[in-house]
């Protein structure tokens, strides 16, 4: 399946997806309105590797929990991109078995 997880108030998100020309063959999901499931964020870190491949750690909450401070384990960083949309870096680009994050 292809598919682009975005966020559409993201400047980033906007500029990467306004420069990618094959927007036609991905569906484009809107992280904030659409959200993802468990079994969506489960395929992206087997695709990745690793949670830690998918959290940002430039989200306001990751400076506000102060979680640079600890030392966060994959199953702590797997809760936080669950419970916020915010944890999840982006835009990230699946294409069949081949992952892209933070970039299209």
């Amino acid at each position: 399946m292809k598919r682009i997880y975005s966020l559409k108030t993201c400047d980033k998100c906007k500029r990467m997806l306004s420069e990618f020309i094959d927007k036609q063959s991905f569906e484009i999901i809107d992280i904030k309105s659409v959200g993802y499931s468990v079994a969506e964020l489960e395929e992206m870190k087997n695709l990745a590797g690793s949670y830690s491949a998918l959290f940002s750690k430039v989200a306001k909450k990751y400076k506000e929990l102060k979680l640079s401070e600890r030392q966060l384990t994959e199953e702590e960083i797997k809760t936080f991109i669950l419970s916020d949309y915010t944890f999840l870096k982006r835009p990230i680009k699946i294409d069949g078995t081949e992952i892209s994050i933070g970039k299209l």
